[in-house]
């Protein structure tokens, strides 16, 4: 069988350890000395001592909402990858300030698509039909001049709690959807919402016309980019047949940015927020095996207790494992001097734009 089913036990790395925690005990004596003018967002996909310290935690799309309706706090840390802090800049205040823990902590899906890339697929899509009937689509998980190109033609950002509800919005305002840079949230999205197979067709930006002939691309109505999310591709059918054999009536819930082969087979599917919801409304002593990024599958086993949850396997995203407790205390003890994110004005007006339209599909 394709992979091996690993026994719910975590690796000591995403532990609290001794060291750890006496870094949160300093972050919370940090946040308390500078009381609602300093506020820390955490993604789920952080260590548990991060997410730990978030005083908002949640999935990109509940975060970049938290970020765009600040009142009180005048600083705003992000404890996530890069993509989701130059959101967060580009929808807070003008008199607020974002900072990363770590500015290295990036996104190799994001970078699967770059602007000359979309630029130049958009271009040969002008040449097989008219672009003002194609509505652009960019996933959360790309860098700002994406949301800016989007922005800039009446496109949308997605995130995966809102992607049928975009699809409702791209639909009423165009004929044709280009979604970049992750394929299987577009597919898993495009197959729920019922579109023919026929009318899939994905682009490949390394070939001339995406790898796809004149009559394809007049007759698509969903033009999926070609990327992917490495941590939720690592899952497999035959892995997930695998748990539900050395578990039985375990049920499995899988991340959209999963495969359509692997979806088609889990019980349910659904963002971050919708997994963490899943899990919170089982009963004690049932089982769930989680298809999303390790740290999240950890802490949701150290919170319940009371259930059985392991992951399929184990798949870690080591830029959101760069964001450590030493990090998030550095940045609070040197917000003084610690480097905010800034966003290019022309590319945050666009970006925003795109991102507003995003905000009014709610999740």
């Amino acid at each position: 069988m394709a992979g091996t089913v690993e026994q719910n036990i975590m690796p000591s790395p995403i532990k609290i350890e001794e060291d750890e925690q006496q870094n949160v005990e300093a972050i919370r004596a940090l946040k308390a000395k500078y009381g609602k003018s300093v506020i820390v967002l955490a993604h789920h996909y952080q260590r548990l001592g991060v997410h730990t310290c978030g005083d908002v935690t949640g999935d990109s799309y509940a975060l970049c909402k938290a970020a765009a309706s600040q009142q009180d706090a005048q600083h705003i840390i992000f404890c996530g990858v890069r993509f989701m802090v130059t959101s967060a800049a580009t929808l807070c205040r003008p008199d607020q300030t974002v900072y990363h823990p770590d500015r290295n902590a990036g996104c190799p899906m994001a970078d699967m698509a770059n602007l000359p890339q979309v630029m130049r697929s958009w271009l040969e899509l002008g040449e097989f039909t008219d672009t003002k009937k194609v509505v652009p689509v960019v996933y959360m998980n790309s860098d700002l001049d994406l949301k800016a190109f989007c922005g800039e033609r009446g496109g949308i950002v997605c995130t995966s709690s809102n992607a049928r509800k975009v699809f409702d919005w791209s639909f009423n305002r165009g004929e044709k959807i280009f979604f970049f840079p992750d394929e299987h949230l577009g597919r898993n999205t495009a197959n729920a919402y019922g579109i023919a197979r026929d009318q899939i067709i994905l682009w490949d930006p390394h070939k001339v016309n995406g790898g796809n002939t004149a009559e394809q691309i007049i007759n698509a109505k969903v033009i999926l980019w070609k990327g992917y999310c490495h941590v939720h591709t690592r899952y497999t059918a035959p892995m997930i047949e695998e748990v539900r054999a050395k578990y039985p009536g375990i049920k499995i819930v899988v991340h959209p940015e999963c495969t359509e082969d692997v979806v088609k087979v889990a019980d349910a599917v659904g963002s971050t927020n919708f997994i963490q919801d899943y899990v919170k409304k089982m009963q004690p002593g049932d089982k769930v095996a989680i298809g999303t990024e390790v740290n999240m599958t950890h802490r949701m086993a150290v919170q319940n207790p009371d259930k059985f949850i392991t992951p399929i396997v184990r798949s870690l995203c080591p830029n959101m494992f760069k964001i450590s407790t030493r990090d998030l205390r550095d940045c609070l003890e040197q917000l003084d001097t610690w480097e905010p994110v800034k966003v290019d004005p022309r590319e945050k007006y666009f970006a925003k734009l795109a991102l507003d339209n995003m905000l009014s599909c709610a999740g």
